[in-house]
């Protein structure tokens, strides 16, 4: 009852939120507490001003991954996208896009790999010329990551300007209450973009 009230306190609080919103937890994670990834979407599904939630799921392979996917689909659209795989399930909101141990720097090199490819002049290549050979057009706003204080290398490119946050607590303890602190302290937040 306590929790619930102060919930209720943190969320009449919130008037900004990031657009694109990632959490980022690993395979091992996920196993212990499957469940907690749909806690988290409804969580997300709550504020219609996050337009894109995305899961960054660390793991060797995906087939360690045991993501709820036909859960998930049930209310949202999800993209889910693993090194040999992609393919998009049902319809709602926010999208999701689930990455399942995919790496920053591959991606990056692929970019400069297809650049490469395309005869483009090295004078010639800028940001926005890499940014459009990148697999993932996404920029999140706000990056959440549980029970650690380092990031993966993932959206390594897309994620400079991000704001982090790090949660004390693991995965399989992040209540609802943490993620409202998470977006209370992005509100509380200047976004300098740099510089």
């Amino acid at each position: 009852m306590i929790y619930e009230l102060y919930e209720n306190h943190i969320k009449k609080d919130l008037t900004v939120f990031p657009e694109e919103l990632c959490l980022m937890i690993t395979g091992k994670e996920l196993a212990e507490d499957r469940d907690k990834l749909l806690d988290v979407l409804k969580w997300v599904q709550e504020f219609p001003e996050i337009k894109r939630f995305i899961i960054h799921i660390s793991a060797k392979s995906a087939e360690e991954v045991n993501l709820p996917v036909e859960e998930m689909a049930k209310t949202a659209r999800i993209r889910v996208s693993s090194p040999d795989n992609e393919y998009t399930k049902g319809t709602g909101t926010p999208e999701v896009l689930a990455v399942l141990g995919k790496c920053g720097r591959r991606e990056i090199s692929d970019a400069v790999a297809k650049i490469a490819e395309s005869g483009i002049n090295a004078e010639d290549i800028t940001e926005e010329t890499i940014e459009k050979h990148l697999l993932y057009q996404v920029t999140p706003d706000f990056v959440i990551k549980t029970g650690g204080n380092h990031l993966t290398d993932f959206l390594i490119w897309q994620s400079v300007y991000s704001e982090l946050f790090f949660a004390d607590v693991n995965w399989n303890r992040f209540r609802r209450v943490d993620f409202l602190r998470a977006l209370r302290d992005y509100q509380s937040r200047q976004r300098r973009f740099g510089k």
